[in-house]
């Protein structure tokens, strides 16, 4: 599973100062007594322009919710210590709205963190939706949604790493020479992808990341890598015998009918093989990237 790193940089700032300004919901913060936590980067993320990290100016949204007694607390619409705090990337440092602190030196919190930023997340059902033109890198980029949750963190003076995951699923779609082509023949062709039939809005609860598909369906255009197209997609089931992938060449449309399931952070790989025959085009496609099960079809 790949994953992205957040690390929410607590005003460390001012974690030292003696008489710090007192943040919303905040009566004390952390001396030199706080225990440390590293920064964690992973490099293995995928979906970014960076296919790395966090981009500049990149905004997500922080909860911050108290433990009482040793005791987590539940994420709440309002009324958590911190509530839906904007924080920046500004070249690679997290900038909040407004400064924020623990509540002492000593009461452990949990971190819910997602992106993009809102400015009325609702905490049980988020709704978000996948643009249906994903053919610029930027309407791309607005097809992503994060989510990450960090427990049990005690005050410190170190930024709190939050690692978050996809939310969304990710279709990589290459289409490759057979019969009767080659790939010079194949690249001067006029040759465009639609992804059919697909649930384009979701509602994700932020206590837990869950992401629920709703909405009717739509059809989607991929980005063009150069290589293959990508698309984000809601995580949902595409029943057997519905049309899932139309591939033109030169003006002919050929349209392929598959079942298929795609999970939340996982990319899924569909090579699609164009044949020309007696009939036309014949179309298969290939095994997901991750998956043992022969996903062979045609197109007729």
């Amino acid at each position: 599973m790949r994953k992205v790193v957040f690390a929410f940089l607590a005003a460390c700032s001012v974690l030292g100062c003696t008489t710090p300004e007192v943040g919303p919901g905040n009566t004390d913060v952390p001396g030199e007594t706080g225990i440390k936590i590293p920064i964690k980067i992973s490099m293995s993320g995928w979906t970014r322009v960076s296919d790395t990290n966090y981009e500049n100016g990149d905004q997500v949204g922080i909860y911050v919710v108290n433990y009482t007694d040793g005791q987590p607390g539940n994420l709440a619409p309002s009324g958590n210590h911190v509530d839906n705090m904007r924080f920046v990337n500004e070249s690679g440092d997290w900038t909040p709205d407004e400064d924020v602190y623990w509540k002492d030196k000593d009461t452990e919190a949990d971190f819910y963190c997602y992106y993009p930023y809102m400015d009325a997340a609702n905490v049980s059902s988020c709704t978000f939706s996948v643009q249906t033109d994903q053919s610029t890198l930027a309407n791309y980029k607005k097809s992503e949604f994060l989510w990450g949750k960090a427990t049990a963190i005690s005050p410190t003076e170190v930024a709190v790493p939050i690692i978050t995951d996809r939310c969304m699923s990710n279709m990589l779609i290459y289409v490759a020479p057979g019969k009767g082509f080659t790939e010079e023949s194949l690249a001067e062709a006029d040759v465009r992808v639609e992804i059919c039939n697909t649930r384009t809005s979701a509602a994700v609860n932020l206590s837990t990341g869950a992401v629920t598909a709703q909405g009717g369906v739509q059809t989607i255009t991929p980005y063009w890598t150069g290589e293959y197209y990508r698309a984000m997609l809601v995580p949902q089931e595409i029943a057997a015998g519905t049309n899932l992938i139309n591939v033109y060449v030169d003006g002919v449309k050929y349209s392929l009918a598959k079942a298929a399931t795609f999970s939340p952070n996982v990319r899924h790989k569909f090579t699609v093989t164009v044949n020309k025959t007696s009939g036309g085009i014949d179309i298969g496609i290939g095994g997901w990237e991750d998956d043992d099960e022969d996903n062979g079809g045609s197109a007729e």
